[in-house]
């Protein structure tokens, strides 16, 4: 017998936390909130003021995806000041099943359970059945999955630190922005770059390869002057942003022989919306010299669905139930 509901899922990032709440298995996800890190001291606090705020009662299970590596029973995130001890975390809500993964890994695992409402193609033809599904996403910091099938027609999520793979040029012009990047950062990742902040990062390196002053600006202004297209720098940094992207994807595409498919989740794509160029992306990811005809072939999505990643956390916990069973 299942006794994992109801369920309190969360998927937690550097900037928010969402929250949702499932009374059964047959049950939609109810109460979705999005509350900010910033409001709250700890993840303790937000799950308590979740749980109140809709005034939901004791949950039986619960699971998390978050932004970070999970190690052991202290979770410390890489984009915030967040901290918790998965024992603390189980005593406080007074469950005995608590699971708790990378975000991206519950990303991954909600990527069957999405329909073409949820998606948004980007080129490439038809995924081949029953093979493995790469993932990455810029937002508050760049997240990578995928998923691997495994004997029994299930697939196995993936989890991993990819986004701090060292970042390569493709052209001469991109070369002189990561030399300039590296001036300031030393090694520079992809997430130094493919992330909200990264963006910023982009933004100041390309104004200083074009000799002119970069204007002081955070991630959110940065996006309505490369929607507006009025700062020919902005869209010169969005146009780079896209083909860095394509290049890192076309390369876990490789590395993971992602045939059935690359996801591509994160709230920086959707929020640049127009002034992202999928031409760009597209040629980028597919430009892998003897091997462009093998990528042309691969399908590539944008996730438009707003919080997936908590129907992972919920197939997260099914997945354990079921192997304690």
């Amino acid at each position: 017998m299942n006794t994992s509901f109801p369920r309190l899922l969360g998927d937690i990032g550097g900037t928010n936390a969402r929250w949702a709440w499932q009374s059964s298995a047959e049950a939609p996800l109810q109460d979705v909130a999005v509350l900010s890190c910033a409001e709250n001291s700890s993840l303790l606090e937000s799950a308590s003021h979740y749980l109140d705020l809709h005034g939901l009662g004791q949950p039986a299970a619960a699971s998390l995806g978050v932004a970070t590596a999970i190690s052991g029973d202290t979770v410390r995130f890489t984009n915030s000041n967040w901290s918790f001890s998965i024992a603390e975390l189980k005593g406080h809500l007074q469950i005995d099943q608590c699971v708790v993964i990378n975000d991206f890994t519950a990303l991954a695992l909600s990527l069957p359970a999405l329909t073409e409402h949820d998606l948004l193609r980007i080129g490439g033809r038809d995924a081949k059945p029953a093979a493995p599904i790469a993932l990455l996403g810029p937002g508050t910091g760049l997240g990578v999955s995928g998923l691997i099938p495994d004997r029994r027609g299930d697939y196995v999520a993936l989890s991993g630190e990819g986004g701090h793979v060292t970042l390569a040029a493709s052209d001469a012009n991109e070369a002189d922005v990561l030399k300039e990047l590296r001036s300031q950062f030393g090694h520079v990742s992809a997430e130094r770059v493919l992330s909200g902040s990264g963006l910023i990062h982009l933004y100041n390196a390309v104004c200083k390869v074009n000799g002119v002053s970069a204007t002081a600006l955070n991630p959110q202004q940065f996006s309505d002057l490369a929607i507006g297209q009025t700062d020919l720098h902005c869209g010169q940094t969005v146009q780079i942003f896209a083909s860095f992207l394509g290049n890192v994807a076309g390369n876990l595409a490789l590395s993971l022989g992602a045939t059935g498919g690359v996801y591509i989740g994160g709230g920086v794509v959707p929020r640049l919306g127009t002034a992202f160029d999928r031409n760009i992306f597209r040629n980028s990811f597919e430009a892998k010299g003897r091997f462009s005809s093998y990528l042309e072939c691969i399908p590539c999505w944008l996730i438009t669905a707003p919080t997936p990643a908590l129907l992972g956390a919920s197939r997260a916990l099914d997945l354990h139930v079921h192997a304690r069973q």
